[in-house]
């Protein structure tokens, strides 16, 4: 193996732990790359999230790592290996037929005449293209940062899309109850995909009000979990105050009633204002950072639809009385 393809004049005396965090996946036919790519990238922090790394030596192994993780954020793919366009290849698998869009690939070949890179661009559906030679550790340090804020911002539009697909599928048919828990749990994802970005999963999430939700104007003296997501998930039914500490409970209390929003250093609870109920709350817990003006109007717009669902149900409700 050529010294072109070593890191020259940047080298760490140790090869820091592995974590489990960010999936990057090296493909080469060459063991000494994987160690160099290994040793270039082991002390790279992204979001407060580490690397772990996943080697394949063919074109085949690479198809097979593909179909073994899903959540591959990036793919450091050799051009020539087993076939002078096994990494073209393979390109053309995760795109077309695992329709994989979401993973970032960055070709790096030693041989840039075998694959021109004009041509490979145009045809093929991949983000980056590097000749081995010209990766200096420090650039592919910036080439993979880049990536993995690329990945980041797709992955957190693609879990908005799925959380307004799930609404969209509920509006349909909005006056069923089982309807109605879907639509609330899809605004619930969508709304915690766009505040908590890549942390999203970290957001737990309830909405509480009066038992029954159609218990009328006045205070209620209790709240109760009406849906919930993440640690509230199993807790539908119980009281508010079973599950928040003192100091939460009683934000809680504040925001119903002097229907209000009310902001933490992790967590927030909203009043929901209904029309012909006493309203309802909005509780999220794990926010990984503090609102923007932004974030608050969305926050606006989401307690206006949670309400309106409730609405909707108390009028289909009172026809069925009818």
């Amino acid at each position: 193996m050529s010294d072109d393809l070593l890191f020259v004049d940047e080298t760490e005396d140790d090869l820091i732990t592995e974590r489990i965090n960010w999936k990057v996946l090296i493909v080469d036919d060459e063991p000494e790359v994987h160690a160099v790519t290994k040793l270039a990238l082991s002390d790279l922090v992204f979001q407060d999230k580490g690397l772990e790394f996943i080697s394949a030596y063919s074109g085949a192994e690479a198809r097979d790592m593909f179909e073994q993780h899903s959540d591959i954020a990036i793919v450091l793919l050799d051009v020539v290996m087993e076939t002078d366009d096994a990494g073209l290849l393979v390109a053309d698998y995760v795109r077309n037929q695992l329709d994989n869009h979401f993973t970032r690939i960055i070709l790096r070949t030693g041989q840039p005449g075998q694959a021109p890179e004009r041509d490979v661009i145009i045809n093929y559906d991949i983000n980056d293209y590097k000749s081995k030679t010209e990766l200096t550790s420090q650039k592919l340090f910036t080439v993979v940062i880049s990536a993995l804020r690329s990945f980041q911002d797709i992955m957190v539009i693609e879990e908005s899309r799925r959380g307004l697909e799930k609404i969209l599928q509920a509006t349909a048919d909005l006056f069923n109850a089982q309807s109605l828990e879907t639509f609330i749990d899809g605004v619930i994802q969508q709304l915690t995909s766009i505040l908590g970005g890549a942390q999203a999963a970290y957001i737990t999430s309830a909405v509480a009000g009066p038992e029954p939700i159609d218990a009328g104007a006045e205070v209620p003296e209790e709240l109760y979990v009406l849906r919930g997501q993440g640690d509230y998930a199993q807790h539908e039914g119980r009281a508010l105050r079973e599950l928040l500490d003192k100091h939460q409970y009683q934000a809680c209390k504040k925001a119903y009633q002097n229907q209000e929003v009310i902001y933490d250093a992790n967590y927030l609870v909203a009043y929901c204002e209904s029309k012909s109920t006493s309203g309802a709350l909005l509780y999220l817990s794990g926010l990984p950072h503090q609102l923007s003006a932004s974030d608050q109007k969305l926050l606006d717009m989401f307690c206006q639809n949670i309400q309106m669902a409730f609405d909707n149900v108390l009028l289909n409700r009172k026809m069925k009385q009818d």
